[in-house]
């Protein structure tokens, strides 16, 4: 079937074209490099896997709960609209949340491809390209994932949120090779991975547990990638060049905010607009949600030299500045450690199924 038969509202245009600028960068330089990020790239070499093979297919996903999520986390919870809905009414919306998350995910990662490719294009250093030609390879197999889990799992996609396709777009759009990263790497990836783990931490569905959990291992190295790259570069950069740069993360991060409401799900309901925004604005989930989402963009920002005055009254406004003090390499580690422990459990299990089967077949043989 195609995709397109599937959204709930189609694209507004079938094919977004994004007119680049910039240049396109040759370094003759091939010996020398960061050993930082040579190894950074030789992880990415090592660490790389079948979406179709690691991840198990087979398991059942049920769409009117393909979370687990509970009650108390539904943005209609506790109104006069959840008073009124079914069980069945409960699930569709189930569905169509988790839709429109997985949905959101895929269009990113669709992004992130993209911007690893033009990071490619675009960095001038040797050592930063192989490493972006590694990403955008991750990229485009979790793609790859989100589009199959949406298409087999769920039979149901939303269009990319205005406000993510602004920010992919102003990212797309701008000449400046940093770009990319900061857009991208920092601002979508961060929020990205905050936004998988919290939904990895609390499922209790294991598809799309083990998706997420072997995608942040990838992101994980990305967000080290955009860090290492930028924090060496803006240290040479004047407070004027790194005011533009400030401005862009806040306007990013006020778009990417106000992406997080799910209020295309609440109107495909029947609520109005202006009341399915008040609604996401009084849910107290979603305000923890949202503050949690930044636990990964903030520290990042702090550490690759980007926290004037500005910036950091955008971020007490927005109620995550103390977010900056987060331990961003704990955080990456542990997404590593997740995914290794899933598949120790994982193969260990089914290692001990296959030695049962042989085990019960010879018994069986040489009882007959």
């Amino acid at each position: 079937m195609s995709t397109h038969d599937l959204y709930v509202k189609g694209p507004q245009e079938p094919l977004w074209q994004v007119p680049a600028s910039g240049a396109a960068r040759f370094s003759w330089e091939y010996d020398d490099g960061r050993d930082r990020l040579l190894a950074l790239y030789q992880k990415g070499k090592d660490k790389q896997w079948d979406g179709a093979k690691r991840i198990d297919w087979d398991l059942e996903v049920d769409p009117y709960d393909p979370l687990g999520t509970p009650d108390e986390a539904m943005t209609l919870y506790g109104t006069p609209h959840w008073a009124k809905m079914t069980d069945r009414d409960k699930g569709e919306l189930r569905l169509h949340y988790t839709s429109w998350q997985f949905s959101q995910f895929l269009h990113g990662e669709q992004g992130a491809m993209v911007c690893a490719a033009r990071i490619v294009e675009s960095v001038p250093d040797l050592d930063a390209k192989f490493y972006s030609a590694t990403q955008t390879m991750d990229e485009a197999r979790h793609a790859e994932i989100y589009g199959r889990f949406l298409h087999e799992k769920l039979g149901m996609l939303y269009p990319v949120n205005d406000n993510l396709q602004a920010l992919l777009g102003d990212t797309l759009r701008d000449s400046r090779w940093d770009m990319p990263y900061l857009g991208m790497q920092v601002l979508i990836e961060g929020l990205a991975l905050a936004a998988f783990g919290m939904i990895r931490d609390t499922t209790d569905k294991p598809l799309p547990k083990q998706i997420l959990a072997y995608v942040m291992q990838d992101e994980a190295r990305h967000v080290a990638f955009g860090r290492m790259a930028l924090r060496d570069y803006y240290r040479q950069l004047s407070d004027a060049e790194l005011k533009e740069r400030e401005e862009f993360v806040i306007e990013g991060c006020y778009l990417m905010r106000d992406r997080l409401r799910g209020v295309e799900v609440l109107e495909n309901f029947g609520i109005p607009k202006k009341e399915a925004e008040q609604l996401s604005e009084e849910s107290e989930f979603l305000h923890l949600f949202r503050k949690l989402l930044f636990s990964r963009i903030v520290p990042c920002v702090k550490d690759i030299g980007l926290w004037g005055e500005r910036l950091q009254k955008a971020y007490l406004d927005m109620g995550v500045f103390d977010l900056g003090d987060s331990n961003l390499d704990l955080l990456m580690a542990q997404d590593e450690e997740i995914a290794e422990q899933l598949d120790r459990e994982r193969f260990a299990t089914e290692e001990s199924a296959r030695v049962a089967e042989v085990t019960e077949a010879i018994e069986e043989g040489a009882a007959s």
